[in-house]
């Protein structure tokens, strides 16, 4: 790394982290792929280990020597400036060390991606970056193998999501599906039943599902306005649902990622 210290906002190496929106970054012919923002120096350690190129880092003078260490073996800039500055450049304190710009990685596969899994999330349209950062945490940490997303759904990489997921959507396998519903018929294909988490008058509590012990299970979770596509439901093995009471109906869709992956954890 070699360090670049900054002070004014007109250098051209900080366009990444000003002049940029996430959709612009995601959608960037040069570099091939696009960029997306890790933010921590946590997250930008998770985002290395999973093989990630940083293109720049961005941070105070106090983060140097922690983010050296991340940096071993990247010739890439690292822009430091003081607490003002960049706060004027991010719009928000850089308490959390760091930010870089990250080449994005090609996607792999749906057939690699869920090759040797047992437990499996797809996300049907969810919208909100926090919810789909959510999940994957409860994914990371309920021990799912993998989560692939329709092409409608938020993405993954968006600065929020990842910051919700502290960076867990570095390290859970992860594709986005080339189409949908039509890709149920695949899953089902190397053996998972689709089990659909939504509300129904023939849906099967969340206890009794589990009770059936589904060697490898594909857990489909809805938008968080509507739910789960009629086309969803139609083409799911099983509807489930988690029992509720007082009145409540339902949870938001990242708390009951977290329940429903808990009951249909593999025991290991």
């Amino acid at each position: 790394m070699h360090i670049v210290r900054i002070d004014d906002l007109q250098h051209e190496g900080l366009a990444d982290y000003s002049k940029l929106t996430d959709v612009v970054l995601r959608r960037l012919s040069e570099p091939a792929g696009g960029l997306y923002i890790a933010e921590s120096s946590k997250v930008i350690a998770r985002a290395i280990a999973a093989g990630h190129r940083p293109r720049s880092v961005l941070l105070q003078e106090q983060f140097v020597a922690e983010i050296e260490t991340l940096l071993e073996g990247f010739d890439v800039p690292v822009y430091v400036g003081s607490s003002e500055l960049l706060q004027t450049l991010t719009g928000f304190n850089l308490h959390r060390g760091a930010l870089a710009a990250m080449h994005r990685p090609p996607l792999e596969s749906v057939d690699r991606i869920v090759a040797g899994a047992r437990r499996i999330v797809v996300l049907e349209d969810i919208v909100d970056h926090t919810n789909v950062g959510a999940i994957f945490r409860a994914v990371a940490g309920l021990g799912a193998d993998a989560v692939l997303v329709t092409p409608r759904c938020a993405d993954p990489l968006y600065r929020r999501s990842v910051r919700v997921s502290m960076g867990t959507v570095l390290q859970v396998p992860w594709t986005r599906l080339p189409e949908w519903p039509a890709g149920a018929e695949a899953l089902k294909a190397e053996g998972f039943h689709l089990a659909a988490l939504a509300l129904a008058d023939d849906a099967i509590s969340l206890d009794d599902f589990a009770a059936q012990h589904h060697d490898k299970i594909a857990l489909v979770l809805g938008t968080e306005g509507d739910g789960l596509s009629h086309a969803a439901l139609r083409n799911a093995d099983s509807v489930v649902t988690i029992p509720m009471l007082h009145g409540v109906d339902s949870l938001n869709v990242a708390a009951a990622s977290a329940v429903a992956l808990w009951a249909l954890r593999v025991r290991r």
